[in-house]
This record gives C-alpha cells, structure tokens and sequence, in this order.
C-alpha cells in the first residue's frame, strides 16, 4: 500500500510531558492509506522498517497495536513487523459521509513504554449507487404555472463520497420540462424540475417522467424513481413559513415528547385553498424516527432521545400544503447541546500483577482513558492515593503509565490495592474508578537471625548418647523458600576440640544432641558455634550463634558434675597399715591444743566436693573433733588417766554421700615438768587403744543429709601428682604429708561458701 506523507501535528503538549517522553514517544505520526473492502490479513506497512526498528524488536519489546475505539481493526505480525488488516474496512460504516477517513492507532512498546502514532486513511471505492427514498414521486401544478417556475423533486443518497459519489440528475426527454441540478450549502445535489412552457390541464393533464440519478465512478452507477405530474386548476397562493430557515438548541438529555419548535405557514388564499397543514419533507430515516410534527399545530415533538457524541445537529426540511395542493418549503436547523452524561472510561492495555521488591522504576500498569463529551465536560483528571508508593505518568493522547516511585520491601507490605480514579470538570463531575491489585514478589534480601543473642546449654554428665541438650532457633523475614533455615555446625576456634564427636544439630529445627556420655573430669564445657542458611540456590546468607565459656560469656555448653566418685583421705595416710601412725601430744596440755588434722579430697567440684567430718565411734571425752574443718584438738586438760585412743577417720561428699577411712592413733606423752616434748614417744599398748575416733564425711547439697555405709579406701599416688606443699604449723605431721595446691585451693573456695550458709544445719545434724 502507499505511504502517505507524515505531517507535523499541530497540537500543544505540556511541557512536563516533552522533558519525560521526548525519547519514548514519535512526535508525529506514521500515515497509510487504504482501500475500503480490502480483504482481511492483507499488507498495509512495513512497521519495523518505518519505526526505525531493529529485526525482531517488535517481538522483544511486546508491541501491540490499539485503535483509538473498541474494535481491533489492524493486527501486527510482531516477527515480521508487518502491519495487515484484521478485517475488511466499510469506509462508509466507519465514516459515514466525512471526507477523509482516516483510522487513528497507536503503536506502544515495552522495555522500555515508547508510543508511535499512526493514521490509516481509507479511500472510497465506488461500491454504491444512488438511492431514492421512494418509487414514485407525485408532483401537483397548477395549470397557470409560468414557465421558469422550479418543482424540487426528491433527492437521491449516495454512499459513497468524493468523486464517486452523487454528481448529477436527468430526466426522460420531453418537450415541458428539464432537470436542474443545485449543490447545497452541505455539499449535496438538489434536483429542481423547470417548466419550460405554459401547462394546459385540458390538453394533458398528467406527465410520466423517470428521474435518474448518477455518480462519478467508472463506470458511473445510477438510481431511477418514476416522477408523475399531475396538472390541476388554479390555486393562486401556495403557503409560505413566517421565518426560514428556523433555529433553535436542545439538550441532549431532553426527555420524550418534550416540543422542540412550532412553525407556521400563511397562504392568502381563502377557504380550503387557504387551510395548511403541515410536513416532514423528504425526511431520512434517522430524522422520521427522532422528530415527528404536528400536521395541524406546527409543533415538532421529541420522539427518540439524543446524543450529542453521535449526532450534533440536524437539518430538518418541512413543508406546509394548503387545501389546493399548493406547498411551501421550509428549514429547520436543530443543534444539540452536550451534557455532562458520559462518565469517564478507563482501558488498561497492559497490566502486571507481581512485581519483585528491591527492583528500580517498573511499569505496573498501561491505560488510556477517554471521555465522549465534549468541551469541559470531555476533560479529564488522572489520579492515585497519594500514600502509595506508585506514580502516574502522563504519555501521548491519555496514555498513563503507572510506575512504583521507589524500590518495594514485601516484608514491611507484600500486596497494594490501588484505586486509579478518572474524573472530568463537567457540571456535575463525573468518574470512573478502576482498582487492581498489585503483589510483591520475594527476593532474598534478608539473612537468617537468631531469636537469642547467645544460648546456654546444660548436660548433666554420664549422659546417654543422642540426648537432647537444647535447641537454637533462627528466623527469616522472606518467605517461601527463601525463608527455609537450615542449620549447621561450624568447625570450632579450638582446633583440638573434637567438636563433631560430641555435639551434632538436626538442619531442619536447630536440635541439639550430645553424641556420647560426657564426663565431668574430663570435659567441663566446650565452645561451639552454629550457622543458620537460608535454602534459596545461589543466594546463602548466613549468622551465627557463638557459644562458649570463657571466650563467649553470653553462651556455653556446662557439663554439670554427678557425685560419681569417691572422697579419699589425703592425710593420715595409712595405706591399709596395721596400726596406725601414732600422734603425740603433751601432757598437761591447754583444751583446744591442735592434736591432728584430718585432710580428705576428691575429683569432684562445687557442691559435691564440700566435705564434712563425722566420728564414727563414740566421741572421746579427752578431744574434739571439727566436723567441717577436720581438726583434733583437746577438749580439757589431759591427765594420766587418759589412755591413748584410735580410731578410723574419714570424709563424706556429694549429695549422695560418698565415704573413705583412714585410720588414726592417738597417744597421750607422759606427764613431766619439763614443757618440751620428747622427739618421738613411745606407742601405747594395744589395750590402751579401746577409744577410738573414725571421721566420716558429708557433702551438703540441701538441708536433708544421708548416711552410707564407710568403705576403705587407699589413695592412689597419680591423684597428687603436680605441686605439692607442705602444711606448716601443724607440729603433728610429719614433713612428708604433702597436699595437692589445687584441691586444697578448690576445697577452701566452696567450702567457706558452704559453711556459711549450712553450718547451723550441720551441727544439728552431727
């Protein structure tokens, strides 16, 4: 087909509307021309070629084609880039009688929005003959009719337009009358009859004519309609309208049978030949069915409701006939007056539902809107809540975009309802609303986090392997499977800590399970560390929770001690002797003299390690023993009388008491004067050593104590390998008894906490 010229439009655009879309919209449009009938599917343009466009963009960029009404006329072959008609085009449905035809359309592309403008001319093709209204037309004259007198006849219509429409009227030869063809002030052909000589009713008082219509196609078509002439006697007046043409305007919302206009006619005659009544004078079809007139009044009536958008004003020929057959002609002009009664429409030509959060400017929406008022009543105001995140952007001829003014985040708002809300300025204001929902899609844009800041886990020891120890827990604020946690353990700071063989984490809850029975002795806490993922491929994010006991104070694995293993008695040593090591004391010695002390220990800490001492055998009245410190000393002044005692002393821990005995001998020295002592006195004899004293101990845990059975027990060398000191100021050892520094550092620490909290149960026990 032909490309046309393109023309610049003169139009005004705002100057907002330049500086945004300068680069995204064709300033002038892209024209074409085509015959109407045309056949469906046939090649109107080259569209890629005439855009300036790539091979294959139109297919890229998702372009479509829209005409500015309803109907999709043009279809675009989006590989090729070829323009081809959908259907066949009647220019005179589209157009009616308007010359030229043009088919308005727009060509918009995505990635990124960018309008073209086009125009598609449709050229008449001579597909139509002309029309009369009726078979035969009766036509009256009275015989004293001068010659030059004109008779309008009926017109002919003629669809087409332009050269092939309606030209010229003939008539059948005869030797009274011709044709005379007058153009009217719209552009159509009136065919007035002229009387070429005087009329004689006597000598032929009817004339048959054939009236012919033809246009200006090739071959020319024609219509015919029979014209019969009737000559009658003399009526001298015919009637004539007061005024012509008549005007008058009319609301488009006018109710039915509302009175539009009465005319009148006056005819000088008298009697019947002055009685008139009154016409619709070659009327068409759309006038007969929307105005009727009253053949005695004049008055024309409103018989079908208007529409200033399809119909703005009418021509109206009427016509007043008085008794003797006489007529006058008459015009009435009626405008219509728009009223504000078509609300805006709202076309969306292109919608995305879900949009991905954290993404730049995206297109949500394209629509154009449209009002078919006209004036201040077909203007229109574009509008969206102002709290939303989205703007409006103006484009070529009412095209919006809608567009997200910033970067989305689904977790503070995964969904947004947007109402777009279309009013014009008629009186009243008129609007449309249109709402669509727009979803925020996922992105992984958030790491796991732990609901704690640091976690502390106990474990008693002795444990049963795959106990449960605890739990973590991590949260993600995506959703989906972008939200999925999966939990690990990370490899320990301390490389000697076999970390995998005491602890694992089920991924899926962040369970802890300890993987072997634990010992006290030899593991008192450990550090570990877990790491939380989330499950989305290609994008880890991962935190950490530290745990730990010295280097991590907010978190730690705590072996918690069980009272498993015995206490042992660390002096007087007696390694399952016989007899017992003897103790000297002076004679005569002060009450309270220190005589001995009794030391135990264990592998034990805290609560089980705190020791107390128990005679297990009837007290000795001679000395007294310290239930909690282990110490002998004399309880009043010795005297001959005293024999030496002995006795098995021992040392209780734990909330279950556990027990050990050694075995000790105590002898009196001999009453002298002298105050020294004498470097080594001989034993007492085995009778003298009926009194004895055995020291068992208990380990407070509450204020219910136990008793269990007393075992012997031997100290095994290896317990007090490390440093050694000696117990000075205690005359009674000997300088071998030496005491591990850190048992006794230990004991004394949780001891003095023990005693003084427990010491007034204690002796009430004891």
């Amino acid at each position: 087909m032909k490309k046309l010229e393109r023309v610049h439009p003169n139009r005004q655009v705002l100057a907002f509307i330049l500086v945004v879309f300068l680069s995204r919209v064709r300033p002038e449009p892209i024209r074409y021309s085509v015959l109407e009938e045309t056949e469906s599917g046939s090649f109107v343009a080259h569209l890629t070629k005439d855009l300036g466009l790539g091979t294959g963009e139109l297919a890229a960029r998702s372009a479509r084609v829209v005409s500015d009404d309803d109907k999709q006329r043009l279809q675009l072959d989006s590989q090729t880039g070829d323009l081809l008609l959908r259907e066949k085009l009647d220019r005179e449905e589209l157009c009616g009688r308007i010359e030229p035809c043009v088919l308005h359309f727009q060509v918009f592309l995505e990635m990124p929005v960018q309008f073209f403008q086009g125009e598609l001319m449709i050229q008449d093709i001579n597909d139509h003959s002309p029309v009369f209204p009726a078979r035969e037309v009766l036509l009256k004259i009275l015989e004293n009719s001068q010659p030059g007198t004109l008779f309008p006849l009926l017109i002919a219509e003629d669809l087409d337009v332009g050269s092939n429409g309606l030209q010229k009227y003939t008539i059948s030869p005869n030797s009274h009358f011709h044709i005379l063809t007058r153009n009217h002030s719209e552009g159509k052909k009136y065919p007035d009859l002229v009387q070429d000589k005087p009329l004689d009713r006597e000598e032929q008082p009817e004339f048959s004519l054939t009236l012919v219509a033809l246009d200006g196609g090739s071959p020319p078509r024609s219509g015919t309609v029979m014209v019969r002439i009737l000559i009658i006697d003399v009526n001298d007046n015919a009637p004539e309208f007061v005024h012509t043409p008549y005007r008058v305007q009319v609301l488009e919302n006018s109710p039915l049978d509302s009175p539009i206009l009465r005319v009148s006619a006056r005819d000088a005659d008298a009697g019947n030949f002055g009685s008139v009544s009154y016409d619709l004078f070659q009327a068409s079809d759309e006038i007969k069915q929307t105005f009727s007139i009253n053949e005695v009044t004049g008055d024309i009536l409103l018989k079908k409701k208007l529409d200033f958008e399809k119909i703005k004003s009418y021509h109206v020929e009427i016509e007043a006939t008085d008794g003797g057959g006489l007529s006058g002609k008459g015009t009435v002009v009626i405008e219509v007056v728009d009223v504000n009664d078509n609300p805006p429409e709202l076309i969306i030509s292109s919608l995305t539902s879900s949009i991905p959060e954290n993404a730049p400017e995206m297109v949500v929406c394209i629509f154009r809107i449209r009002d078919r008022d006209s004036g201040d009543n077909g203007k229109m105001i574009c509008s969206i809540p102002d709290d939303l995140p989205f703007i409006l952007k103006p484009t070529l001829k009412n095209f919006y975009t809608l567009v997200t003014e910033i970067p989305l985040d689904r977790e503070t708002r995964d969904e947004y309802n947007i109402t777009i809300t279309v009013t014009d300025l008629g009186t009243p204001r008129l609007k449309t609303q249109q709402s669509i929902t727009v979803l925020v899609s996922d992105v992984n844009d958030n790491a796991p986090a732990f609901t704690q800041t640091s976690y502390t886990l106990f474990v008693r020891e002795n444990n049963s392997p795959a106990l449960h120890i605890g739990s973590v827990s991590a949260t993600d604020r995506d959703s989906g499977t972008n939200a999925q946690v999966t939990y690990s353990l990370l490899p320990p700071q301390d490389t000697n800590l076999p970390l995998a063989s005491l602890v694992s984490i089920n991924a899926d809850n962040g369970h802890l399970f300890a993987l072997r029975s634990l010992d006290y002795e030899a593991l008192q806490a450990f550090e570990f560390r877990v790491g939380a993922t989330d499950c989305r491929p290609g994008t880890f994010v991962s935190a950490l929770a530290s745990h730990a006991h010295d280097a991590c104070p907010n978190g730690a694995v705590l072996v918690l001690d069980a009272n498993d293993t015995r206490p042992f008695v660390l002096y007087p040593l007696h390694n399952d002797a016989p007899r017992p090591a003897p103790t000297w004391c002076p004679g005569g010695a002060e009450p309270g003299l220190l005589v001995t002390k009794v030391c135990g220990g264990g592998r034990r800490l805290g609560q089980n390690a705190w020791l107390s001492f128990s005679c297990s055998r009837p007290r000795s009245p001679a000395v007294r023993r310290g239930a909690h410190n282990g110490e002998v000393r004399t309880a009043r002044l010795l005297s001959e009388r005293d024999a030496p005692s002995t006795g098995w002393c021992g040392a209780g821990q734990g909330q279950w008491r556990a027990s050990a005995l050694g075995h000790r001998h105590a002898a009196r020295a001999a009453w002298t004067a002298s105050p020294s002592l004498p470097a080594r006195p001989e034993r007492g004899p085995p009778e003298a050593q009926a009194d004895s004293v055995a020291l068992a101990s208990r380990v407070v845990r509450s204020s219910c104590f136990r008793r269990s059975s007393v075992a012997r027990l031997s100290v095994p060398e290896a317990l007090f390998q490390g440093i050694w000191w000696t117990l000075s100021g205690h005359r009674d050892l000997s300088q071998s008894s030496q005491v591990p520094r850190c048992v006794w550092r230990r004991l004394l620490d949780m001891s003095s906490k023990f005693l003084k909290t427990h010491t007034p149960n204690l002796r009430n026990s004891l």
